[in-house]
């Protein structure tokens, strides 16, 4: 089952068409990663999910249920984080958490257990102070307690770790993979390493478009191109290779002392270089086989 359904969105603004044509769905309990450089359109397309904007043409589905612009009856199943939360400083945490649970129209009992659970969860059970005195890290993950307290069965986080320090990535990135399972999670983002981190699927924006989708197993099968890459130990081996390479005329890449080789047959073309290194006695640093990365497959895409 699909959480959310995207058919044929677009929108403009103006004479510049932003969002074209675009359609994919998230696959309940997934985390999808929603990938796009800045000013794709991500930003865009969240507002318009949250019925906070009006597409130009497209249909939106939260839970089976169409999403009207303006009538929110759909964001009963949302949670939404924004890239910079905003909250009353002179709150504390549980202060904030239960205004949130009384505003949603959770009972006092309810509210109670979700902010304690919540708190546990994100790691500011024990953090009795004021909010104008938290890092960006704690906002963040307070943003994300706030985000979930009613269950929603869809969260949607835009740019959560864009401005965190690595510390602070890890920390959301954990929770995202705490909830998994129990909330289906789009989470938009331009941070490559995040999404092949915790992400299922993904989609990737470019020009109003979708120009890369499925899950990351099944994009790098589909866009899988054979390569060897050998690191050698001294320039006098690379010199010697050197000899070799003029058979591999798919692609040839040297940096420093490695190179990288493109070949339509891995197998052959690993037998045929072990064989040369044996008999011209080079010992190679490493002999590697390239598996596609996202950044390689993003940066593909998009240009």
């Amino acid at each position: 089952m699909s959480i959310l359904e995207i058919k044929n969105l677009s929108k403009k603004f103006g004479d510049y068409h932003l969002i074209k044509d675009v359609t994919f769905s998230v696959p309940e309990g997934s985390i999808f990663g929603f990938i796009g450089v800045n000013g794709a359109g991500k930003t865009t397309t969240m507002k318009m999910i949250l019925g906070l904007l009006a597409s130009d043409e497209g249909e939106i589905y939260v839970c089976g249920e169409k999403v009207t612009y303006g009538a929110t009856k759909t964001n009963r199943h949302i949670g939404f984080l924004p890239d910079v939360p905003e909250f009353y400083g002179y709150m504390k945490p549980k202060e904030y958490l239960h205004l949130c649970g009384e505003i949603v129209g959770l009972s006092p009992s309810m509210v109670k257990k979700r902010t304690s659970e919540l708190l546990t969860l994100v790691g500011l059970a024990d953090v009795n102070r004021k909010i104008s005195g938290f890092s960006r890290g704690m906002r963040q993950r307070l943003g994300m307690a706030q985000a979930l307290l009613n269950e929603p069965k869809l969260l949607i986080c835009d740019e959560p770790t864009s401005a965190l320090d690595p510390m602070g990535r890890k920390e959301i990135l954990d929770i995202l993979l705490a909830i998994k399972g129990r909330t289906t999670v789009i989470f938009s983002t331009h941070i490559l390493s995040d999404v092949e981190r915790v992400c299922d699927q993904i989609a990737v924006l470019n020009g109003g478009e979708i120009v890369l989708s499925g899950t990351l197993g099944e994009i790098q099968t589909e866009h899988r191109m054979d390569q060897l890459l050998i690191e050698f130990a001294t320039a006098e081996d690379k010199a010697r290779f050197a000899n070799l390479e003029k058979d591999f005329t798919e692609g040839v890449a040297w940096e420093d002392l490695q190179v990288t080789l493109c070949t339509t047959d891995l197998q052959g073309s690993q037998r045929k270089i072990l064989r040369f290194l044996a008999e011209q006695d080079i010992l190679p640093k490493r002999v590697q086989v390239l598996e596609p990365n996202l950044e390689n497959l993003f940066m593909e895409v998009v240009r």
